[in-house]
């Protein structure tokens, strides 16, 4: 592997019952990125996590725009940029022939691309890294949850290490601990959804290939007949290579090593292509669209794929659950600094849960075109696959996995825009999410929040930004703690926009 895995080592159990405010269980991607945005919201948490290192295999490798607009938030934006692999075309081909492509470039002047491609394995260690410098999280590594209570006053914990079992309580209780959620289980709270049919492998190649940076999908092509095929290319020549199986494939067999190896080097001669390459991961996934009825449970909650699943292909999975912690962090870090009630919680599920219902709307569908279950479905994706190629009122339809976007139901993320500031280049949302932030258009009356005053402070010089957030003169928009629109407010003076800053705070479902 070029990524050599940190060890960290288990922390031992303290003496009698521990206490924290805040308890996160599950140290992957989304239970490290709470951490972080609690810490940077002055809130002091304890890090529960089964193992000692960071993911294995690249998992979750597609950050889509509004997920990299959450690390630059958070101070890892330019580590996202300068080690990913960005892209905006994809192309998807049915048997030999390319069916058509698609250009995924957002409209100019934006700091993130549509998409960069990163192995988790790199996220979740620079996410170690920057909740260890804020000293406010502390990461217990070999600490299993082995038993809940779900109390009103919080969740009491059992928990098992290396050096013997402790009771930890816990005053609030996010639960990141996957898929396969022991906490979710242990209170007996089910999903709700499908599970589909079908198996994927998933294989990461090492190899210097000539295939673009581009996002490649096979419909039934001659390498794989009557299956798909993905393709996807990360940092350090790593290519991740999904092939379809079937239900009837064995997970056994499909995972031996020398197997996996005649697949991909079918794949390349079928281009006449004679690479070299190893194997780095390999696993077996089923497509599941499912979800909890409610996230919340009194003063535990649930985020990321302990709370829904989606089928892979869409990068919606892990592009949800970081957006599940932008959307929960500043409420409780509000709650528990005493500025909104308790009820402010309830607007997560409120939120939330629509867009975790968009997500598996769309995974769904790009999961029946992929798979279809009938005779009479794969009739219907293949004529679909052959108008495309010389239609263009075809390729809407064809499905091939549509990709992650930010829900914007209630309320939506604020669009980035260039900006000056001092005759410097400069980026609008480098200059919220601390907190509350007023952007304007003209002159606003002090209201004790940070501003951003366009024409003063900072110029508006292509006009993208008052356009963007449709500001005419005098008018303001207030953005919350996550960069969300809380409300547009004409004419704005000081007492409009305080009370939408109470009215924010004061938000329930």
């Amino acid at each position: 592997m070029h990524f050599t895995p940190p060890r960290f080592a288990a922390f031992a159990p303290p003496r009698g019952q521990d206490h924290a405010a805040v308890v996160i269980a599950g140290g992957g991607l989304v239970g490290l990125t709470a951490a972080l945005d609690l810490a940077r919201h002055g809130v002091r948490v304890v890090v529960l996590d089964d193992d000692d290192t960071v993911s294995t295999g690249s998992r979750a490798i597609c950050f889509a725009k509004r997920t990299l607009e959450i690390y630059g938030r958070l101070g890892l934006g330019s580590r996202f940029l300068e080690k990913g692999v960005t892209w905006n075309q994809g192309r998807v081909f049915h048997g030999e022939r390319e069916a058509y492509s698609f250009d995924l470039l957002p409209e100019e002047g934006h700091e993130y691309p549509a998409f960069v491609n990163l192995q988790q394995y790199y996220a979740e260690a620079w996410l170690v890294e920057a909740c260890m410098a804020t000293g406010r999280v502390e990461l217990r590594w070999r600490n299993a949850v082995a038993g809940i209570e779900n109390r009103a006053d919080g969740a009491r914990l059992s928990v098992t290490t290396p050096a013997g079992p402790y009771t930890l309580h816990a005053d609030w209780l996010i639960a990141a601990d996957g898929a396969r959620s022991f906490i979710r289980r242990a209170l007996g709270l089910a999903f709700e959804g499908q599970v589909f049919r079908d198996r994927f492998l998933i294989a990461d190649v090492v190899m210097q290939a000539a295939f673009p940076t581009e996002r490649w999908f096979w419909f039934d092509p001659p390498f794989h007949p009557g299956q798909s095929v993905l393709l996807h290319r990360q940092p350090d020549d790593v290519w991740r290579i999904d092939f379809q199986l079937g239900w009837d494939a064995d997970p056994a067999l499909e995972q031996q090593p020398e197997r996996v190896r005649a697949r991909v080097a079918q794949m390349l001669g079928s281009r006449g292509d004679d690479v070299p390459f190893e194997l780095e991961w390999i696993s077996i996934y089923t497509f599941r669209c499912r979800r909890m009825q409610r996230f919340r449970h009194g003063r535990t909650i649930f985020v990321g794929d302990a709370a829904h699943q989606v089928s892979p292909f869409g990068a919606r999975g892990g592009n949800g659950g970081v957006q599940d912690a932008d959307n929960l962090c500043w409420k409780l870090a509000a709650v528990l600094a005493g500025q909104a009630p308790d009820a402010l919680l309830d607007s997560y599920d409120a939120e939330r849960i629509p867009a975790a219902d968009e997500n598996i709307l769309n995974s769904t569908r790009s999961t029946d075109f992929i798979t279809p279950k009938s005779d009479a479905a794969r009739a219907y994706r293949d004529a679909v696959l052959e108008l495309a190629a010389a239609h263009a009122f075809a390729r809407p339809v064809v499905n091939s996995g549509r990709l992650s976007r930010p829900y914007e139901g209630a309320g939506r993320p604020a669009p980035d825009a260039p900006l000056l500031r001092n005759g410097r280049p400069d980026w609008l949302l480098r200059h919220t999410g601390d907190g509350f932030t007023v952007v304007s258009n003209g002159v606003v009356p002090a209201t004790g929040l940070p501003a951003i005053t366009l024409g003063q402070d900072f110029e508006d010089h292509s006009g993208l930004a008052a356009a963007r957030l449709g500001l005419g003169h005098g008018d303001a928009v207030l953005l919350r703690p996550d960069q969300h629109i809380a409300a547009r407010i004409a004419a704005a003076d000081a007492a409009g926009i305080a009370a939408a800053h109470r009215a924010s705070l004061h938000a329930v479902a």
